[in-house]
């Protein structure tokens, strides 16, 4: 991982249920949040605590629209999109 690069990342609960499309410059230290619940509102509501896609940049502008476009999506685009990269939906956290 550079630090240079911007992420945009779904992260998903146990059961699979919910999706959370992020962006951040730090990664590992954003899921790392997540995990902990250290960051308040929907994806403590919901344990949103599993990695299960991301994608990088070097623009901030270009990492920001691609989430917007992501969050725009239907469930069924978004679930077709993380198995290409994830097809047993498995925790990537610990490969970051």
């Amino acid at each position: 991982m550079n630090k240079n690069n911007y992420y945009v990342y779904i992260i998903t609960n146990k059961t699979q249920t919910v999706l959370y499309v992020g962006v951040t410059n730090n990664l590992s230290r954003r899921i790392y949040e997540h995990k902990n619940k250290l960051i308040s509102g929907f994806s403590s509501k919901y344990n949103l605590t599993k990695l299960v896609y991301c994608e990088s940049y070097f623009n901030p502008y270009d990492a920001i629209c691609r989430e917007k476009q992501l969050k725009n999506w239907h469930r069924s685009w978004k679930i077709n999109l993380i198995k290409q990269q994830n097809p047993t939906l498995k925790d990537l956290f610990d490969f970051i």
